[in-house]
């Protein structure tokens, strides 16, 4: 066996070592990999030289994927520049035209299109062109969240179900075709329980999806924002996180049912360039 597993010594993430994803993996690394995966939640490469058919196909070795979701309207058209599963992250502008989405501003926490009724179970990302400084990707243990709520915020979010909102993207930008959200209870999108049941670990977690524009089922609006930011204050502190800072040939792969992530923003003058695909989900229950 090749693959070597190093934890980050933070609530989760792991880099896996002795392993070229750009080509066939034996059946032991690859059982390796998916243990260490479910041990971590969050995996990192280092200096994985791949291109879209390697990435498809690594990715592929965990589910079947899921095509690329929507950007913003300045975005429209960016996505005839790669594969149906492939959806291009990128502050760059060629002929006038962005080649990916999400520029170069902060992303908040948020879980990858958790607006649709069987979001994507994972993510995977690989860097082709970062700059000097920024950019960076946290992530959060949603296991550990869930876990150390006091018991009483525990027992009363039980049940409960979150309107996930599907209008904009994670820096805060209108997705092409959608209107503005002028009331949070009638927002668009999908609703999943507050709680999910890992169907792999069989683990407790918290599912929140992304704060803008979310609004608990049942409550009133004023303890509907209570609720959720008491949550969100929760599960976003420092001992739950891990940062990653990013290289070129770096290649992460994260479960969205157990993680939460963002992205520092960076300077616009400078090339990030990554490739993500998703991974098809179940409905959380």
């Amino acid at each position: 066996m090749t693959v070597k597993v190093i934890p980050t010594g933070a609530a989760l993430g792991a880099e896996v070592q002795g392993v070229d994803l750009s080509g066939p993996l034996s059946a032991n690394d690859l059982e390796a990999i998916k243990q260490a995966w479910s041990d971590h939640l969050v995996l990192l490469f280092r200096g994985q030289n791949l291109n879209d058919d390697a990435l498809i196909s690594f990715s592929s070795r965990f589910g079947t994927l899921d095509i690329a979701p929507a950007s913003a309207t300045d975005y429209a058209g960016s996505q005839e520049k790669s594969r149906p599963e492939i959806w291009i992250i990128s502050n760059v502008i060629e002929g006038g035209r962005p080649i990916g989405a999400l520029g170069d501003k902060e992303a908040e926490w948020h879980t990858d299109m958790s607006y649709v009724d069987e979001p994507p179970m994972a993510s995977v990302l690989h860097s082709l062109e970062i700059p000097r400084t920024g950019g960076d990707t946290s992530f959060a243990n949603m296991y550990r969240a869930y876990e150390t709520l006091p018991d009483d915020l525990r027992r009363d979010i039980e049940g409960l179900v979150v309107n996930h909102d599907s209008s904009t993207t994670s820096v805060g930008e209108l997705r092409a075709g959608a209107s503005a959200v002028l009331d949070v209870r009638a927002a668009p999108g999908a609703k999943h329980p507050m709680v999910r049941t890992h169907p792999v670990t069989g683990g407790k977690a918290l599912y929140l999806g992304r704060r803008l524009n979310a609004c608990v089922m049942g409550l009133s609006l004023e303890d509907s924002d209570k609720l959720l930011d008491r949550l969100w204050s929760h599960c976003t502190k420092p001992d739950f996180s891990w940062t990653h800072q990013w290289r070129v040939g770096d290649l992460l792969i994260w479960d969205n049912r157990c993680a939460i992530h963002r992205r520092d923003g960076f300077d616009g003058r400078e090339r990030r360039v990554m490739h993500r695909t998703q991974i098809k989900g179940d409905r959380p229950c």
